[in-house]
């Protein structure tokens, strides 16, 4: 990263991160926060004296009305004009009307269901057509077109499982089920009874938190009992798991199943080797790096860049400074699309072994198309998966 320089004078900037780590998301939440955090740290120790940045924290402790409270407080008594932060859609949502009434932006940094493009939101997590759509174009050919679908009830989960079901139909395929339980949700005998009537392909899992989770576990079980479901021959696969929550899993119990993300700890290069180091001198050397990790950080680094060009916080010309140079970091070059106000993402398929992922394919990186308005690759070549296989 370079030094850089106020072209103004702006001797604080106040900056509200507004994460969970408490609650049915918290080990997202916490990643989320430690990412902006690190970056936050880089940022003033590259500055020196020359800038204050003060993170103003807000924890809502999994408490969906307390983002709320706590977004009104950053910018109204706090001095914020910026926010990173929220991990679910249905949070996002609530804090957008008012991050638009006092004309703020929010930075949202976690993978969502698209069909939304603010003027008062930046996106860095990725939309479907960077996560879902290249998933499926390698899942279908690779495995089958007979297709469950597990989801979370609420936005997350509807708007993805209907977006699947689009895209298997288009693609001569067929759903062969679909549920959706509470995130808090544990009693997941009735689903996996359900898939295992069924007997798909594949399950693509939107499900959050310790649903996820204990879906996972059964699923584990039922391999056992019948190598059918065992993950070679029918994974569940996501675009929101993420290394944060497999201990929550159990060492070892997913292994084998598989996830879409722009970023995973295991990756070699130069810019995820720094980020490890430096996560692993500011929170212990055990500490992971997630997908979620990687985006908190990229953003708040962005966002800092971008201030330090026009050196103002004003909401309006900081965000027309991200259509400049592309910032290098741990997703690649980073640079937001001011037509949607979206991050350019690479695609990584990772499968789950031990504590971990190892990358078994990888995608060109795809600028975002939030409403699917462009052409949709959405039927892949008969028995030809699109994605480069690394292993």
């Amino acid at each position: 990263m370079g030094r850089f320089r106020w072209s103004r004078t702006l001797s604080v900037l106040r900056l509200g991160i507004l994460f969970s780590t408490a609650g049915d998301t918290a080990a997202l939440g916490r990643d989320c926060r430690d990412g902006a955090l690190l970056a936050l740290d880089e940022l003033r120790a590259e500055q020196g004296s020359a800038l204050a940045i003060e993170p103003v924290i807000g924890d809502p402790g999994g408490v969906g009305d307390r983002y709320i409270a706590l977004a009104r407080r950053m910018l109204t008594e706090d001095g914020c004009r910026h926010i990173v932060g929220t991990v679910t859609s249905q949070s996002r949502k609530d804090v957008i009307p008012v991050v638009e009434k006092h004309d703020a932006t929010l930075w949202y940094v976690c993978p969502y269901e698209g069909f939304e493009a603010n003027p008062n939101v930046v996106y860095t997590g990725g939309c479907p057509n960077q996560h879902l759509v290249p998933l499926f174009a390698h899942m279908l050919p690779a495995y089958g077109r007979r297709v469950f679908l597990a989801g979370a009830n609420y936005v997350w989960g509807w708007e993805m499982n209907r977006l699947a079901r689009e895209i298997v139909t288009e693609a001569g395929g067929s759903i062969v089920g679909e549920r959706c339980l509470p995130i808090a949700e544990t009693d997941v005998a009735g689903l996996v009874a359900a898939v295992e009537a069924r007997r798909p392909d594949f399950v693509l899992s939107n499900m959050l938190g310790p649903a996820n989770h204990a879906f996972l576990r059964a699923m584990r079980d039922l391999g056992r009992r019948d190598p059918a479901f065992r993950p070679k021959r029918c994974p569940v696969v996501s675009c929101d798991l993420t290394e944060a929550e497999l201990p929550e899993i159990g060492a070892g119990v997913a292994d084998g199943q598989l996830a879409a993300a722009a970023f995973f700890e295991c990756l070699d290069t130069s810019q995820a080797r720094r980020l490890k180091a430096r996560a692993a001198a500011r929170f212990g050397a055990t500490r992971r790096v997630s997908s979620y990790f990687a985006t908190g950080y990229a953003t708040v680094r962005l966002l800092g860049e971008a201030a330090l060009r026009c050196g103002t916080d004003d909401p309006t010309r900081l965000r027309a400074a991200l259509d400049g140079p592309e910032t290098e970091g741990p997703l690649g070059p980073l640079r937001i699309d001011p037509a949607t106000n979206h991050a350019a993402l690479p695609f990584w398929l990772g499968r789950i072994a031990g504590d971990g992922f190892e990358v078994i394919g990888s995608g060109p990186r795809r600028a975002a198309d939030p409403y699917l308005t462009g052409p949709r690759p959405l039927v892949p070549e008969a028995g030809r998966p699109r994605l480069r296989v690394v292993s």
